[in-house]
């Protein structure tokens, strides 16, 4: 049945699929946008619907593309893992704390460390450690500008603080 298949093809119909399978071929082995894969798509569609006389030959044809573009995948696939291709898909490169590379500054330094908050912090703002300014978060009530604020704790890139009461308040309150 394929071969008879084969025989009826004509000129027009065999370049509709030749070139259909060449365009989702070149999409498997350079991925963008799709166009050339939908294109090919669309190409090899036209061209069963013009080949075939019926709906087996249809799914015969159907069936010989898939093989045909399976093994192109498994072709690519293999060659991504270890050929040519993987120079230009996969990223070789990885950024390495020894090679100097920092997702986010550490801040657990500054767990302890007493400063003064520059901005409103309510809850987020920030606050001024040793001439360095860092945004913070205040753990509780709304802090004004000029507070002292200690570091309690760091969470990744969150410091978190929390109001210092000077020993000028702590007088104030014990004699009130």
């Amino acid at each position: 049945m394929l071969i008879d298949l084969l025989r009826n093809i004509d000129m027009i119909q065999a370049i509709i699929l030749i070139a259909g399978l060449a365009l989702v071929i070149v999409e498997m082995f350079t991925p963008g946008f799709g166009v050339p894969g939908i294109a090919g798509g669309l190409l090899l569609i036209v061209g069963i619907i013009l080949t075939a006389r019926n709906f087996i030959e249809a799914l015969v044809l159907f069936i010989v593309i898939l093989v045909i573009l399976g093994t192109a995948l498994f072709i690519v696939l293999r060659s991504a893992a270890r050929g040519r291709l993987k120079k230009r898909l996969v990223l070789d490169l990885s950024q390495k704390n020894e090679n100097g590379y920092v997702g986010t500054r550490d801040f657990k330094e500054y767990i302890g460390r007493e400063g003064i908050a520059l901005t409103v912090l309510r809850p987020a703002g920030a606050a001024e450690f040793d001439g360095v300014r860092i945004d913070v978060v205040s753990e509780g009530p709304f802090i004004n500008p000029g507070t002292h604020v200690k570091v309690i704790k760091v969470e990744g890139p969150r410091v978190v603080v929390s109001p210092v009461k000077t020993y000028a308040e702590n007088v104030n309150n014990a004699n009130n």
